[in-house]
């Protein structure tokens, strides 16, 4: 069993991934996309202070050169307060699934973000995985009668895609910034406390410039909603952060990416048990042939 540590940390990290997923569109329905995604930030930042004070040594990474920390701050604000944002607003609108499927777009964005902007090349098998994840993600996000929450409303089942592919570009353009913040050998674990922090105290700022502050606070009155939201913290940002860690740690980079990018497979069982979501052949096909597409990307 020790052989396999790495990948069965991973296939943990993408079970964690999933009920976060799902913790979060709970909660969003029942409160809004942008009070949960307060909160869950600055629930995040206490767990991530503890682990960082047991492996680090210090509850913040308070030394680190001004640079890393623009790096850091600007993919956090991109990633975690935009990206983010996005992605729960299209939780609302169309449903965990589908919104996590559009989120494998991710890494095809990355992949093309380095291309153009990094200026790492492009290799026949990249460029077909792109193409395969592209085709599939589109093939399952334009079948007539697509189950989620916005099929009587086509306008917002347009809004909830688009949101959903702009959750994606978030995380990829906030992964690319933080890759050069992390340049050298900077601790995963210190990159993220500080993404986290950073983005913490902006949309903190945004909401008490907006006067959201006191509807936020009233808002956790909802048992359900706060409840949901703590365990989405707990699941993700700290548990499922952490264990993503380990995983890298334990195994080559590619097998724990490949098996942490699952939640869509998983998510399939599991939108279908809770939500009552049906699930089409189609939507199967797609999502497995999507992963595909995903596993050659991060295994070339």
């Amino acid at each position: 069993m020790n052989a396999y540590l790495g990948e069965i940390v991973a296939l943990i990290t993408a079970v964690c991934w999933s009920f976060t997923s799902l913790l979060f569109t709970v909660a969003g329905k029942q409160v809004g996309s942008r009070l949960v995604n307060r909160v869950r930030l600055l629930l995040a930042m206490p767990f991530l202070a503890i682990a960082h004070l047991l492996l680090q040594g210090e509850v913040l990474p308070v030394h680190v050169e001004l640079s890393r920390w623009g790096w850091l701050g600007s993919s956090a604000i991109i990633g975690l307060v935009m990206g983010d944002g996005l992605l729960f607003y299209a939780f609302t609108l169309i449903g965990t699934r589908l919104s996590m499927l559009l989120m494998t777009l991710a890494p095809v964005i990355s992949t093309l973000l380095a291309w153009v902007f990094l200026d790492e090349t492009l290799s026949l098998v990249e460029i077909g995985a792109v193409i395969v994840t592209l085709s599939s993600v589109a093939w399952v996000v334009s079948e007539r009668g697509n189950s989620g929450p916005a099929n009587s409303d086509p306008r917002n089942y347009v809004i909830g895609v688009l949101c959903g592919i702009g959750g994606a570009f978030g995380q990829a353009l906030g992964l690319i910034l933080s890759k050069q913040g992390m340049a050298g050998g900077f601790p995963a674990l210190s990159a993220s406390l500080i993404r986290v922090s950073v983005a913490a105290v902006v949309i903190w700022l945004w909401a008490l410039a907006q006067g959201q502050v006191r509807p936020t606070i009233e808002g956790l009155r909802n048992r359900r909603a706060r409840r949901a939201i703590v365990g989405g913290s707990l699941a993700g940002p700290f548990v499922g952060m952490t264990l993503s860690l380990a995983a890298v740690q334990l195994t080559h980079v590619g097998i724990a990416s490949t098996l942490m990018s699952l939640s869509p497979v998983l998510l399939l069982p599991l939108v279908h048990w809770i939500f009552k979501e049906r699930i089409s052949q189609r939507a199967i096909v797609g999502t497995v042939a999507a992963m595909v597409g995903v596993a050659m990307i991060l295994w070339t």
